[in-house]
């Protein structure tokens, strides 16, 4: 348990799904946590599943499906290196030069925190953000997963850090 919390709760699962607007559009969502500010609480993240679409396979095209889960609002993709960016998956195939197929490739970020990890984010502010870009696709692209943890109340001191930190790195 991260010092100065204490929990709340036992480990719950909230699923979440987002769709492009468009094909190869940003679009984000906002999941609700439904956290008490008044009673400091905050949501320990231990685990995210993301389930991003696969990129159309056009020939002679490369395209690609990019997902990220943060903790504020964004105005496009960003990296693992975002303070605020909890998880990222990237679905590749490379068929520039190629008739017929492509190559497929995927990255993304450790469904699962690595063995000894309490956690691996906290959430501070009553929701988080979820998005999908497709890029040189002809459909829409989407993401959906869960996200595993539990509510947690604060101390004063850690629970106003925890926002003004989240709130100020946007």
């Amino acid at each position: 348990m991260p010092a100065g919390l204490k929990a709340s709760s036992s480990t719950v699962a909230i699923g979440f799904n987002v769709e492009e607007t468009a094909a190869n559009t940003f679009t984000q969502a906002s999941v609700d946590l439904n956290l008490s500010p008044l009673d400091r609480e905050v949501f320990v993240v231990q685990s995210i599943n993301m389930d991003a679409s696969a990129p159309d396979g056009l020939a002679a095209t490369n395209t690609t499906t990019y997902a990220q889960l943060t903790t504020t609002s964004q105005t496009g993709p960003v990296t693992l290196a975002n303070s605020n960016c909890l998880a990222v998956a990237r679905l590749d195939i490379k068929a520039a030069g190629f008739a017929d197929s492509g190559v497929g490739f995927s990255r993304e970020s450790s469904e699962s925190p690595a063995t000894g990890l309490e956690y691996i984010g906290i959430i501070a502010t009553n929701d988080f953000f979820i998005a999908v870009k497709g890029t040189g696709n002809v459909n829409d692209k989407g993401l959906s997963g869960k996200l595993y943890g539990y509510r947690a109340v604060a101390s004063a001191d850690i629970y106003a850090a925890l926002v003004q930190s989240e709130v100020l790195s946007a």
